[in-house]
């Protein structure tokens, strides 16, 4: 939740001399476009369950700021884990590079808001680290009992709590405190000399007894054996180009990376993207439609601001096939002359915000997935991904699916293995043929990479025909 003062939120508890640190943040942003001071404190908890044994437990605990001031396209940013005037008059120093001889006109402090999109309880410690292990201990043996093909299981969980301020130089403040918690099962099971491996995961910003309410570790450790069992019937993949329908869920890891880093705005300002200069022309079929919303209650990619303290909201990118948004953060918004988009997002106080994702879909549309189904005459049918390459410049993907099936004559066929989906984004959009009634969202377990910073992130997809995709695997 964010707040103003002393409306009765938990404070980012420091011991700075409030006056003395705004004047520093006032010097600081003289001539700046924009500048604010990013404090920081996380907690992370990870144990992690392996061939019947606790392999890693671990705890830690971070805090610092980060201060940055900008001017054009130039940005200056200190960072620190001391957390005092000292620091914070040593980091404005360096920051105050980037302003030069100044000249440029600070920009207002975003919107306010106290919408609650998760909330602020910390679930770290939620359960007494025995009690963790305990609950490892369950998920192995539940999962060897289920079957006796189950040669090794693993699982872990992870909790964190990262609370935020960004304080401006006007005064304004805003804070935000963002729970997160995780559980993860693999198990690799063996037949006749074969072995196959599946997973399963869950997660969230909520406590760890929540999480495993909505969805039980049981639930998880009986998915990850179900798609290990797929995987020992599978049969080599196809290859050659064909026509692939995309199940609903984690597959919309594929639309988060050939499409959604692309509509990001650093990309296209620079128009280092395939979607560059193509605002309102179509990139995509009719009735395709994609949303990124940061407002999605509980859900892992959500955040009720971003972190430079603008409200999350939920933006229309492509509506109805036509492209009609790009993500923003405050520098790029303001250098193409559009409103910041609440998509500002950085891993941690050790560096600069930049244009992210949050939880990025395409909509639903009104066929039944049967039906879906029934149009694919020849092609995969991909449930599962695992990881992927996407070059942003031109939006050519490479990604290997983890759960696939031969399809004829609209119906499923056998699973095959080694499966890999090659194309590029732009012109995926435009080959979708067919889309379903049936949106679903990732389990929660979505973790996204740029410039060598790590947010987490939600993805989403109703199940899709694409006409065209090669498919990399065996010769046909």
């Amino acid at each position: 939740m964010t707040t103003t003062e002393n409306s009765g939120f938990r404070p980012f508890e420091t011991m700075l001399d409030k006056p003395e640190v705004l004047s520093i943040l006032k010097n600081t942003a003289a001539g700046a476009d924009d500048c604010e001071l990013f404090l920081e404190r996380r907690k992370q908890e990870t144990v992690i369950f392996d061939d019947g044994r606790v392999r890693n437990a671990s705890f830690t605990a971070k805090e610092g700021f980060g201060l940055r001031a900008v001017k054009g396209e130039a940005t200056g940013y200190a960072h620190s884990s001391e957390i005092n005037e000292a620091a914070i008059g040593r980091a404005s120093e360096t920051a105050r590079l980037a302003v030069g001889q100044g000249g440029g006109t600070l920009a207002p402090p975003p919107g306010r808001t106290n919408r609650r999109i998760y909330g602020d309880g910390n679930p770290v410690g939620e359960r007494e680290f025995a009690s963790l292990v305990g609950m490892l201990k369950e998920i192995d043996a539940f999962a060897r009992d289920l079957d006796r093909r189950v040669v090794q299981a693993t699982a872990s969980i992870t909790t964190s709590f990262q609370e935020i301020e960004i304080l401006r130089p006007d005064g304004s403040s805003a804070k935000d405190s963002r729970p997160m918690s995780r559980v993860n099962v693999a198990v690799i099971a063996e037949e006749n000399g074969r072995r196959e491996t599946g997973s399963a995961a869950t997660g969230g910003r909520i406590g760890l007894e929540e999480l495993n309410g909505k969805n039980p570790w049981r639930d998880l450790v009986e998915e990850a054996l179900r798609i290990a069992r797929v995987n020992l019937e599978a049969v080599p993949a196809p290859a050659g180009e064909m026509d692939v329908v995309l199940g609903p869920g984690w597959p919309g890891v594929l639309l988060h990376e050939a499409v959604g880093h692309g509509l990001e705005g650093d990309f296209n300002r620079k128009k280092s993207s395939a979607f560059a200069g193509l605002m309102g022309k179509r990139v995509a079929a009719p009735g395709v439609t994609v949303i990124d919303d940061g407002t999605i209650l509980d859900r892992r990619g959500s955040i009720t601001i971003d972190d430079e303290g603008t409200p999350s909201q939920a933006n229309t990118l492509i509506e109805d096939g036509i492209l009609v948004n790009y993500l923003q953060d405050r520098q790029n918004a303001r250098l193409v002359g559009v409103a910041p988009t609440g998509n500002g997002r950085r891993e941690s106080y050790e560096h600069a915000p930049m244009p992210r994702m949050t939880n990025t879909f395409m909509q639903g549309a009104d066929a039944e997935p049967e039906a879906v189904l029934a149009e694919l005459t020849d092609g995969i049918y991909a449930v599962g991904f695992g990881g992927g390459q996407v070059d942003i410049t031109n939006g050519k993907f490479v990604f290997n699916c983890t759960e696939a099936y031969r399809v004829k004559d609209g119906k499923i066929g056998a699973p095959v293995k080694n499966a890999t989906l090659i194309g590029d984004g732009a012109t995926a959009l435009k080959r979708i043929r067919a889309v379903g009634n049936d949106l679903k969202l990732d389990p929660g377990i979505g973790l996204c990479g740029k410039n060598g910073q790590w947010v987490p992130v939600g993805v989403g997809l109703p199940t899709l025909l694409i006409g065209g995709l090669t498919v990399g695997g065996s010769a046909a």
